[in-house]
């Protein structure tokens, strides 16, 4: 799909401020300790990440599998407790909040979860299962209230007859409708954002566009802000307005899509990019601008997280982490060699 893809052609919307504000955020996972009295030992899934999501906005996370994309959606719907950092949703600071408090946003921020074979209760109906949050938000106050919202959210998400699949169990679905199930039930409750997680990797090639209109449809109909979290970047470009690649718990650099897509100034994302197959047996394949293996999230190399894979590293990238900065635009890197103009 890339990086030939075509975007989709959908209407311009009306951006008027930012929904959700992501301010050094961090996530430290303690390890066992390997003898009584050893020093404490962390995976540092998320460090120190901070970005935006404006209203009515696709934002994408990007990167391979490990680099704290999953993590950092389930902390921004309080899935996790962060480490530090803070987390504004509509100017609320919701890391503050108790449970009690969070419940009322909750209802507002919903999460596609990348498994739909998982995800869904194999022991309910699909109307069971959707109509579940309307009686725990206390929307609804009876049977015949909820099933009129279930069916519109079914609709919605393009199960179509709906009468054929309200008293479906999960195994009685494919894949792709397991998906749109799933979706209905993040829509049923109204929310204003939402958390995409991996929404088509699990699908067939086939039916992974269907879904991804969806989306993006359901987007303008609801007036949705939505963080798309994908390992691949064709999949981030069809439907991101603005993308922010990640590497090792740290985003390496943000932008607009279309600039991060043909301009890339980090080398992380110059790689991920050249690592998308091409479907033109003729066209030469240039190596990979990469070297060695993914280090460890426990003992991470010191400065630049990037600098032990970077063909461009020097000393400066060992002694000092990079910040994450504007270049041109909008267009921000954390890397050196970019904001010295070396490469």
């Amino acid at each position: 799909m890339l990086c030939g893809a075509i975007r989709p052609q959908r209407r311009v919307l009306e951006m008027n401020g930012n929904i959700l504000d992501v301010k050094d955020l961090k996530k430290y996972f303690a390890l066992k300790r390997e003898r009584l009295f050893s020093k404490p030992r962390y995976v540092k899934a998320v460090d120190g990440v901070t970005f935006s999501v404006k209203e009515r906005e696709v934002f994408g996370l990007v990167g391979e599998t490990g680099c704290g994309k999953t993590t950092i959606g389930r902390l921004v719907v309080r899935l996790e407790e962060p480490t530090a950092g803070s987390i504004l949703f509509q100017g609320t600071d919701i890391t503050s909040l108790n449970k009690k408090e969070l419940k009322k946003f909750r209802r507002k921020m919903q999460m596609i979860f990348q498994d739909p074979y998982a995800s869904i209760n194999p022991r309910m109906t699909v109307n069971q299962w959707v109509s579940e949050p309307l009686f725990n938000y206390r929307i609804v106050s009876s049977v015949d209230e909820a099933l009129e919202k279930v069916v519109k959210a079914l609709g919605d998400a393009g199960l179509k007859p709906v009468e054929e699949y309200l008293d479906r169990f999960p195994h009685e679905l494919s894949g792709g409708e397991r998906q749109r199930v799933s979706i209905a039930r993040a829509l049923v409750v109204d929310p204003i954002f939402m958390v995409a997680d991996e929404p088509v990797s699990m699908l067939d090639v086939s039916i992974r566009a269907g879904v991804m209109q969806l989306l993006l449809g359901l987007r303008e109909k609801y007036g949705l802000s939505i963080i798309l979290i994908t390992h691949d970047i064709s999949v981030a470009r069809y439907m991101s307005d603005r993308i922010a690649v990640m590497y090792l718990g740290k985003i390496v650099e943000l932008g607009d899509t279309e600039d991060v897509i043909k301009d890339p100034l980090h080398p992380y994302t110059k790689a991920l990019i050249k690592a998308v197959p091409v479907a033109d047996p003729t066209r030469e394949r240039t190596p990979l601008p990469l070297k060695g293996e993914l280090p460890s999230a426990v003992e991470r190399p010191s400065g630049c997280v990037f600098r032990t894979r970077c063909i461009y590293a020097t000393d400066i990238c060992a002694e000092k982490e990079p910040p994450l900065v504007e270049i041109k635009n909008g267009h921000m890197c954390a890397c050196h060699m970019v904001e010295r103009g070396e490469i």
